[in-house]
C-alpha cells in the first residue's frame, strides 16, 4: 500500500532505538525525509548508519532550549516539517510515596511537557503549509493503573492533550492522533531486561496478562504510526490507538 508520505519531512523524538527507532525506520521505507532526536549521540550515529536516514541531532529534550534547538534545526536543515511524532520518553520513581516530587516533575517534561512543547513549534509551521499530522505515543497505562505513577500520569496527560489539540487544530488541515503501545519487548527495553533477569516471571506475566500470549513488537507500533501519519488515516482525529495484542483492561 502506497501511504503518499514519499518525500515528507519527519521528525521522531527519541529516535535512536526502541520504538523510536522502529519508526524512524518505517517512514524511510516509505519514502519520507526522516530526522531523529535524542540524547546518545552513539545511538544517533548507529540509528542514522543502519537505516539511512537524513538527520540526527543531539540534545536533552527535558529542556525548553534544546528542543527549540532541535526543531530550528529540522527547519534549518529541511525547510519544513510534515509529520512530527512525539516519542521520546521514560519511567522512573518507585510508588507515590517513595517517589520524590522531583522525579514526578522529570517525568512530565521528559513525556508530556516535551510533546507539548514540540507542537507548539511545529504547529505553526503545519498551519501554513496547511497541513500535517502529529504523532504521540503514550502507553495503554495511560488509560489505566500499571506502570509507575510518575509514567503513568504522564502518560494520562499526553492522550488529554492528543485529543484538545487534535480539536484545536484539525481546521486548519493538522491532524493529531496517538498510539498507545502495550509490552513491547526489545533488545534496549525494559521488558528484555526483566526477562533475562526473571524468565519464569515474565513468562507467567505474559501468559496472564497479555492474550495475543506473547510481547508485541517494534514494528507493530511503527505500523500504526506511519498509518496514522498518512492520508489513508484521514478521518481518524484525536484519537489514541491501544497497539497492545488486547493487554489493556480499559474498554474506551
Amino acid at each position: 500500500m502506497d501511504l503518499q508520505l514519499k518525500g515528507k519531512v519527519v521528525l521522531v523524538t527519541g529516535g535512536s532505538k526502541g520504538i523510536g527507532k522502529a519508526i524512524a525506520k518505517a517512514f524511510k521505507e516509505e519514502g519520507a525525509i526522516v530526522a531523529i532526536a535524542a540524547r546518545s549521540k552513539g545511538d544517533l550515529e548507529k540509528a542514522l548508519f543502519d537505516y539511512r536516514l537524513d538527520a540526527s541531532y543531539e540534545a536533552d529534550l527535558t529542556t525548553n532550549e534544546g528542543r527549540e534547538e532541535v526543531f530550528n534545526s529540522v527547519i534549518n536543515d529541511f525547510g519544513t516539517i510534515d509529520i512530527l511524532v512525539n516519542n521520546v520518553g521514560g519511567s522512573n520513581g518507585s510508588t507515590t510515596m517513595e517517589t520524590e516530587m522531583s522525579l514526578f516533575e522529570e517525568a512530565m517534561n521528559l513525556n508530556y511537557f516535551s510533546a507539548v512543547h514540540f507542537s507548539k513549534l511545529a504547529v505553526p509551521v503545519m498551519q501554513d503549509n496547511g497541513e500535517g499530522a502529529i504523532i504521540n505515543i503514550s502507553s495503554v497505562f495511560g488509560r489505566e493503573s500499571g506502570g509507575k505513577p510518575t509514567y503513568n500520569g504522564a502518560k494520562a496527560a499526553m492522550i488529554s492533550f492528543t485529543k484538545s489539540l487534535a480539536d484545536e487544530v484539525n481546521k486548519d488541515g493538522i491532524r493529531v492522533n496517538g498510539v498507545a503501545p502495550g509490552s513491547i519487548l526489545h533488545p534496549t527495553g525494559n521488558w528484555q531486561r526483566r526477562l533475562e533477569e526473571n524468565p519464569e516471571k515474565i513468562n507467567a506475566f505474559v501468559e496472564q496478562e497479555i492474550p495475543a500470549g506473547r510481547f508485541g513488537t517494534v514494528e507493530e507500533i511503527a505500523n500504526v504510526v506511519v498509518f496514522l501519519a498518512s492520508e489513508k488515516a484521514s478521518w481518524v482525529v484525536g484519537a489514541t490507538l491501544n497497539v497492545d495484542g488486547g493487554q489493556s483492561r480499559s474498554n474506551f
